[in-house]
């Protein structure tokens, strides 16, 4: 365990849970999407131009995660922290893993001080559309790369 994670160095321990989790689902997306694309896998035909390819699919992924820190920080009225860009979609592969590195260290900046009682009252709208709370979109974010990793692999077994 790190200073980063360290359950003492966070206020609310719901919210250092799910931004472990967070990390611990993007990186086993990441190692099934390698696992897919080494197995050349291919997506299905979809209107959604996040699922052209292996690498859109991926730069959506990371997208999002970054999405998600910005919007929560947004969220609480902090200073959003610096981040990396998400990688283009030429080098999306080479940085993957660099970027997953950075983005999740930039969760303890926002979150470390901030109360359960903020978490579940501090509300705003998404950019798909529902308000959520800090809470509930830390579980979004914690599901959102692990039904991508679902799909992945429901994909490579049929």
């Amino acid at each position: 365990m790190n200073e980063r994670t360290s359950s003492t160095s966070w206020n609310h321990r719901g919210a250092r849970a799910l931004t472990i989790l967070h990390e611990r689902e993007l990186r086993a997306f990441l190692a099934t999407w390698h696992a897919a694309r080494a197995a050349g896998l291919r997506l299905p035909t979809s209107d959604d131009p996040n699922y052209a390819s292996l690498e859109t699919l991926l730069h959506h992924v990371l997208r999002a995660a970054r999405g998600y820190i910005r919007w929560t920080a947004e969220t609480l009225r902090q200073e959003t922290p610096a981040l990396p860009e998400t990688p283009a979609l030429a080098q999306v592969t080479e940085s993957a893993e660099a970027f997953i590195d950075a983005v999740c260290a930039t969760w303890s900046v926002v979150l470390a001080d901030v109360t359960e009682e903020q978490a579940d009252q501090t509300v705003a709208q998404v950019a798909w559309g529902p308000p959520y709370c800090v809470d509930a979109l830390l579980e979004h974010a914690v599901m959102h790369p692990l039904r991508h990793r679902f799909q992945l692999e429901e994909l490579a077994s049929a």
